[in-house]
């Protein structure tokens, strides 16, 4: 295995907290990801991944990401939560990376709710 050089950890140093930095704050969006181990199993990293790269190359720095654990709907994983300031949230339901996308860049970026997507509109009443 190749030596790191200080290059090197200083390139993996500023990757880390541009990804640790859109975790963070108060931005206009945050998705949340259920990263359950059912929606794990289903793919929830991969859509994760996914919103990380559409992100970066959209530049967004008004996005906000974070996980959390399963919703209890297991069978309808991976979902993610959409919230946009001064709006209702949006859970999306079976995404995939490639509705990644279409969520990230429609409903995110554009203001438009994808919903073939969707499973439920609204907070869970308590």
């Amino acid at each position: 295995m190749a030596k790191l050089k200080i290059e090197d950890l200083k390139k993996i140093k500023e990757r880390v907290q541009s990804e640790n930095a859109l975790r963070d704050g108060d931005r206009r969006v945050r998705v949340t990801v259920h990263m359950g181990t059912c929606g794990i199993a289903a793919g929830a990293r991969e859509v994760l991944s996914t919103l990380m790269k559409e992100i970066e190359e959209s530049n967004a720095s008004d996005v906000v990401v974070t996980t959390s654990g399963c919703m209890g709907l297991c069978s309808r994983e991976p979902e993610i939560t959409v919230e946009i300031l001064g709006e209702e949230p949006i859970i999306y339901e079976n995404v995939d990376p490639n509705k990644m996308r279409q969520i990230f860049r429609r409903h995110i970026l554009q203001g438009e709710i994808q919903t073939p997507f969707v499973l439920a509109r609204g907070k869970e009443q308590v």
